[in-house]
């Protein structure tokens, strides 16, 4: 398989989400998404905090090693705890002091294309810290990828002609959740990647027959929220 260039994923991973918003009027701003409580504009504002944060990780590099890697980072995030409601609360407030929800779009469009940039500049050997965890750069890079990917995702349902996410990006977030899977679990056969994405995060439920393919394997579900 050829090797993912972890900026390339990241660029094509914020390129689909600008794909999805750019020239949406504010009445599809306001659609739901697949994240419990949160619009388009709140969505979006949450992936905007993390260029933001990319922005700055990748500004401040740290010395080595690393405590987590691009899989081990995420099983910190157990899904449905407190401090996700807490956060999903404060994101619905930031994005209604937007004026207009638009607004959230064009700062996007600002800063996704400067992480992106930063990215490709980083040293892939150098080492960044974040939410608590020091990280070689490319496994950060990997994780800023994946949750957009899984977030392109949640934008999507009621985004009429709305692109997928692109192949690079997703194989990239496929791969972690193949990480986060038991290593004697295999995915079920029948799952391409989008479903494997969407069950793997809780976003749609497992039948009877993917508990049964699963074994059990099945209670890992969802592997990160």
């Amino acid at each position: 398989m050829t090797a993912i260039r972890p900026d390339e994923a990241l660029a094509q991973a914020y390129d689909g989400i600008t794909a999805v918003v750019a020239e949406r009027d504010d009445a599809d701003l306001l659609r739901p998404t697949r994240c419990r409580g949160w619009v388009v504009a709140d969505l979006l504002f949450h992936v905007l905090c993390d260029a933001q944060r990319a922005l700055v990780t990748l500004a401040s590099p740290v010395d080595g090693p690393a405590d987590a890697d691009d899989v081990s980072y995420w099983r910190g995030f157990p899904p449905g705890d407190d401090d996700s409601a807490r956060h999903a609360w404060w994101v619905r407030r930031s994005a209604a002091a937007f004026e207009r929800p638009g607004g959230i779009v064009r700062l996007w469009a600002d800063t996704a294309p400067a992480a992106v940039r930063a990215a490709a500049a980083a040293d892939p050997a150098g080492h960044v810290t974040t939410q608590g965890h020091v990280l070689r750069v490319p496994d950060f890079l990997a994780t800023l990828t994946t949750e957009a990917v899984v977030h392109h995702l949640d934008l999507t349902p009621d985004l009429p002609g709305a692109p997928p996410p692109g192949p690079l990006a997703v194989r990239v977030a496929v791969t972690t959740m193949d990480g986060l899977l038991s290593d004697e679990a295999v995915r079920p056969t029948g799952w391409d990647d989008q479903e494997f994405l969407l069950k793997a995060t809780g976003r749609v439920p497992l039948t009877d027959r993917d508990r049964l393919e699963l074994g059990e394997s099945a209670g890992w579900f969802p592997l990160l929220g």
